[in-house]
């Protein structure tokens, strides 16, 4: 249930994590939100996702999987928020606790990396930089096709990891953030299409694309007026093409962003790419076209997607900022 008093709390974890981030050496003595997600997702893919078991069988173990660790989430959540609102300075703790789970630092540093390592050491550390935040294979890329895949993973991102939270926290508080966090994660760990994961993920990634289906149209509109910065054009031109373009990508979600960033940036996004790893064929799959741009990306178009980001999470800092005094007027 919304409670008003979660938004000056968002706007302060806001601001922790677009100042501190994730302070490594907290994280050396208390394991990261996700750290500990990501193991309780492994240990029941392990003991619960066996090879010889039916496929309706691996549907149904899946999902009890995802929803029962959904469910744990809130109700840690709910006992945490509770125990948070007796105690003194709860809310500054609190506010600490929600921006572990926000990763607007963390995403800009990754995606930066990737345009440094591009100019500073050339294709190949480029490609090095770019395997940390896309999962397909960075032999096939080019100096292009890396900085293509970079802005893709800051879109996509700025929705999953900064606006999707945001939002479930405003309409949940902290349960809702943490119950999203599970399912998140399950996705990114268990829902792609692998021999391995295509049944027994497939709850995970159903209700991850229902858990973002909202946020990644919000992430949309917030990159498209971010593109105000760059020029009314450029604002009129991101939301043109993700109204055009958002629906063609494979994704129910990513496309949005994907391609208001695409339109502000005057790129053309996603198309043919190639998985890697264990459990891919390494084909290259025939994904269309988004944006009516150039393809030819380059490290500085990866920085104006920085800057473009930047905005859109300052936008959204804004809005919590001016939710909060309203609603304490």
């Amino acid at each position: 249930m919304f409670d008003a008093d979660i938004l000056p709390r968002l706007a302060a974890a806001l601001l922790i994590d677009a100042v501190i981030g994730d302070p490594a050496f907290i994280y050396r003595v208390v394991p990261h939100p996700a750290v500990i997600l990501g193991r309780c997702i492994g240990f029941l893919d392990r003991h619960l996702n066996r090879a010889g078991s039916g496929v309706a069988v691996k549907i149904f173990l899946g999902a009890v999987s995802v929803v029962g660790l959904a469910g744990v989430s809130w109700w840690l959540g709910y006992e945490l928020a509770a125990l948070l609102s007796r105690l003194p300075f709860g809310w500054a703790l609190e506010a600490l606790i929600l921006s572990t789970l926000i990763a607007q630092n963390s995403l800009y540093r990754h995606v930066r990396r990737v345009a440094v390592a591009l100019e500073d050491g050339g294709i190949e550390a480029g490609r090095d930089a770019v395997a940390l935040v896309v999962g397909r294979d960075p032999k096939r890329l080019d100096q292009h096709g890396v900085s293509r895949a970079a802005i893709e993973s800051l879109a996509e991102n700025y929705s999953d990891a900064v606006v999707a939270p945001v939002f479930w926290a405003v309409l949940f508080g902290l349960p809702g953030m943490l119950a999203y966090k599970a399912l998140n994660t399950a996705d990114s760990m268990i829902g792609h299409r692998s021999a391995r994961h295509l049944y027994f993920g497939k709850a995970a990634a159903r209700l991850d694309d229902l858990a973002n289906y909202i946020p990644a149209r919000i992430a949309a509109l917030f990159l498209a007026a971010a593109a105000l910065s760059r020029s009314e054009h450029g604002a009129i031109e991101a939301a043109r093409t993700a109204l055009r373009d958002g629906a063609r990508h494979r994704s129910v979600n990513a496309g949005y962003p994907e391609a208001a960033i695409a339109g502000a940036l005057g790129l053309k996004l996603s198309g043919p790419r190639a998985y890697g790893g264990q459990h891919n064929s390494n084909k290259l799959r025939d994904e269309p076209w988004i944006g009516a741009g150039r393809t030819d990306a380059e490290p500085a178009d990866i920085g104006a997607g920085l800057r473009l980001y930047v905005n859109a999470c300052l936008l959204l800092g804004a809005i919590m900022v001016v939710a909060a005094l309203l609603t304490a007027a």
